[in-house]
């Protein structure tokens, strides 16, 4: 019910926009957060946007990548830019009904996860 998509592998200081399409289901969640998992590390909240349009970041990314949605297409989308090589994850979305204090710290809060795409700097 979510599909990501945009990974692959770019140089320092590259580029990359990832997209997470939900069926109408999952996107009728209140939140909508992205996530990264690096091997041997524990699975970290990047960032996550409420149905109202706000939006949360991990401090790790703030300036540098930004969460949008489009809700015609019901897709959410994360900009990435300025990436470094701890960027280097797995990054998954995931759709849930959680508040903003939780969306970034409670992932088994949420009820529907993507595959997941890599993302890979060097």
């Amino acid at each position: 019910q979510l599909v990501e998509s945009g990974g692959g592998s770019v140089p320092a200081g590259g580029s990359l926009r990832l997209s997470c399409t939900a069926s109408e289901i999952t996107y009728r969640s209140t939140c909508m957060g992205w996530f990264r998992e690096a091997p041997g590390k524990e699975r970290e909240g990047v960032a996550a946007i409420f149905a109202g349009g706000n939006a949360a970041y991990a401090d790790s990314v703030k300036g540098r990548f930004t969460v949008s949605q489009d809700n015609a297409e019901m897709t959410v989308y994360l900009q990435m830019n300025s990436l470094k090589p701890e960027d280097t994850a797995m990054y998954y979305c995931a759709a849930g009904k959680l508040d903003y204090y939780s969306a970034l710290r409670n992932p088994a809060k949420y009820n529907y996860w993507g595959q997941g795409t890599q993302v890979t700097v060097s």
